[in-house]
């Protein structure tokens, strides 16, 4: 393949990428059939800091226009952590993964169909909750209801589908990209609506300079951290065949300090928004159960101390079901590679995990103040969602992926025209 014809099909990824992304970000602004849009707006306002107002940062304001994609991606990423979790300690799924190809494409088929429960089991619990909610919408009953349900998960499974369009034909991460696209979108109106605060003196212009000193020092912070990596030597014996010397040679085992990614931040603030968004939702008028839920919103120490609880707990959670060092040790014993001062076999085990110990909790100490320091701001200031830790995090770190992707393109069309060329001169 020519360097022209390598550069046109690296242009033709991106532009799928981002005709896929557009019918995506449409998408987002059909509604949802049978809903009074003044008293959406009505309800939105007053849930914006609930678990509505969290969904509606990941599904990229489609809940805010109660759209067919309120979901968002949710319910296949949820699918597909419940399936890997599984693999950690089911044998069947392990069965499959150790299955090669064709096991994965089991796991795949299974994740859908997960999918495809999640996403019918969540759009009843939304038509419920909408018909909750007075005078939202139009003609209530079994019909809004199987309507609602069936626009839902067909919505999610097309979603599904564009996400791996974009992984098979486009530049990769596919449903990374479209959380990605939906809050990369609403951060301009985020903005818009943080200056809007400011000529009205609800925010004063010190504070909004601070905000974006901070927002700049934050992003700055989680490059750093996200591209931090502590490099494990590995060394390999040489190895005589006939009359030649094979081996010698040494490399490196990469450890990240944040291996869970964004997963903790979300699944803590999912759980810890419940009790408020319930109360928002006038699904439980209970005075006690009201009384209790106010502990738990934004600002008040019991939400922060369970928030950054969650957030490390999750963190080494999720790492030890992604990263397994008995496996590591036992691959590089297999081929014969050996960590200098370290005996091969269970030494080397415990020597990986204990590093990996030690960068796990760095790791949870940055995503708890990544994630916490932006929740002052907003339990105390009317700050976009938009405007948060988690949706900053999630910002960098998949534009730090996908610009990977393109260089490691690029970078395979230069190896390739290069050994061309030497061939060509031999």
């Amino acid at each position: 393949m020519s360097e022209s014809s390598q550069s046109n099909d690296l242009r033709n990824r991106i532009l799928f990428t981002i005709f896929i992304l557009a019918i995506y970000r449409l998408g987002t602004f059909v509604p949802l059939p049978g809903i009074d849009p003044e008293q959406l707006q009505v309800m939105m306002d007053s849930n914006q800091k609930g678990l509505l107002g969290m969904f509606n940062v990941f599904a990229g304001g489609a809940v805010s226009r109660m759209a067919i994609f309120a979901l968002g991606i949710m319910p296949y990423i949820s699918s597909a952590i419940i399936i890997q979790l599984l693999t950690g300690v089911t044998e069947y799924f392990k069965n499959l993964k150790a299955q090669g190809e064709i096991g994965r494409q089991k796991i795949s088929q299974i994740t859908r169909y997960g999918t495809v429960i999640l996403a019918t089991v969540q759009g009843y619990g939304l038509a419920v909750g909408l018909e909750s909610s007075a005078d939202l919408v139009i003609n209530p009953g079994v019909f809004f209801k199987i309507s609602t349900v069936t626009t839902i998960v067909a919505g999610t499974i097309f979603l599904m589908w564009l996400g791996e369009q974009i992984t098979q034909r486009g530049i990769g991460n596919g449903i990374s990209l479209i959380i990605f696209s939906g809050i990369v979108a609403e951060i301009p109106r985020a903005l818009v609506t943080t200056f809007e605060l400011g000529r009205t003196g609800a925010i004063s212009t010190v504070m909004i300079i601070f905000i974006f000193v901070l927002l700049v020092l934050t992003i700055l912070f989680i490059v750093f951290m996200e591209r931090a990596l502590r490099k494990i030597l590995i060394n390999y014996p040489k190895r005589q065949m006939g009359n030649k010397m094979y081996g010698g040679d040494s490399s490196h085992l990469p450890l990240k300090i944040n291996s869970a990614g964004v997963i903790p931040a979300i699944f803590a603030s999912a759980l810890l928004l419940l009790p408020v968004t319930f109360s928002n939702f006038n699904i439980s008028e209970n005075e006690t159960f009201l009384n209790i839920s106010s502990y738990f919103s934004q600002g008040q120490p019991l939400y922060m101390i369970l928030y950054a609880s969650g957030i490390i707990f999750f963190t080494f959670f999720y790492t030890s079901i992604t990263f397994n060092p008995n496996e590591t040790a036992e691959n590089l014993r297999k081929y014969g590679g050996f960590i200098p001062g370290i005996r091969p076999g269970e030494s080397t085990a415990l020597y990986i995990d204990t590093i990996l110990t030690r960068l796990t909790t760095i790791g949870a100490l940055y995503l708890t103040l990544v994630c916490l320091m932006p929740e002052f701001l907003i339990a105390n200031y009317p700050i976009p969602f938009y405007l948060g830790g988690a949706s900053v995090l999630i910002v960098v770190v998949v534009a730090i992926d996908t610009v990977t992707q393109v260089q490691t393109r690029l970078m395979s069309s230069q190896y390739e025209q290069l050994i061309k060329k030497t061939k060509f001169g031999r």
